[in-house]
């Protein structure tokens, strides 16, 4: 009689097994169907990725991408040129000088005024200067803080009209010794962009296109 019973319950279950069989081969042989069509699709979007993007899709998504907003020129001082204290060889170069060689500065200073301008440059200082070439010839009064202020080169045969007061000036600040055409030997050059001359009402010379000093 137990015997019976135990056969019976073994067979219900068996059969409660069976389904769950059925069910575990069904989504094994469905997956298995599936895989490769899934794989498929994960290569097609790597290859779809890695594929180079055409001109007109670069363009979009440069078009996209919020502007970065330009570096501001550095604001350099003519106080800040050399090394404070001067020691006892003389002037030196300052850290803040050498480390703004290469840069975008922003100048204020007063221009030159030469009675006989050279093209294509001009001198840049902290207080007002006026040479007078003909009466002292190499003894002028520039200070050790003057700056040469150079056109671009297409614009090298160009006089620069004097203005007076101060001027600020923005270009690209060159460090070291240059000697020019003449001779003369400069430290300190601001390279000015080619934009930088304007032509003014009543003249024939440009001057730099600078803002006044308030």
């Amino acid at each position: 009689m137990f015997a019976q019973r135990f056969a019976g319950m073994t067979l219900a279950h068996r059969r409660l097994r069976l389904p769950v069989a059925l069910s575990r081969v069904t989504l094994l042989t469905t997956l298995l169907v599936l895989l490769p069509g899934i794989t498929g699709m994960e290569a097609a979007k790597a290859a779809q990725a890695s594929a180079p993007k055409t001109a007109q899709e670069a363009a979009h998504e440069a078009a996209q991408e919020p502007a970065q907003a330009p570096t501001p020129p550095l604001e350099l001082k003519f106080a800040q040129f050399f090394r404070q204290p001067v020691g006892d060889h003389g002037l030196a170069l300052s850290e803040a000088l050498l480390a703004a060689n290469g840069r975008e500065v922003r100048l204020v200073g007063y221009m030159v005024a030469q009675e006989l301008p050279k093209a294509g440059r001009f001198w840049l200082t902290p207080r007002p200067v006026r040479m007078s070439e003909h009466a002292d010839g190499e003894a002028d009064d520039l200070p050790p803080a003057t700056v040469t202020v150079q056109l671009d080169p297409a614009q090298q045969d160009r006089l620069v009209a004097h203005r007076d007061g101060l001027l600020v000036l923005t270009g690209r600040l060159r460090v070291g010794r240059f000697e020019d055409d003449t001779g003369r030997v400069s430290w300190i050059r601001l390279e000015l962009p080619p934009q930088a001359l304007e032509a003014q009402p009543g003249t024939t010379s440009p001057s730099p296109s600078v803002t006044p000093h308030p």
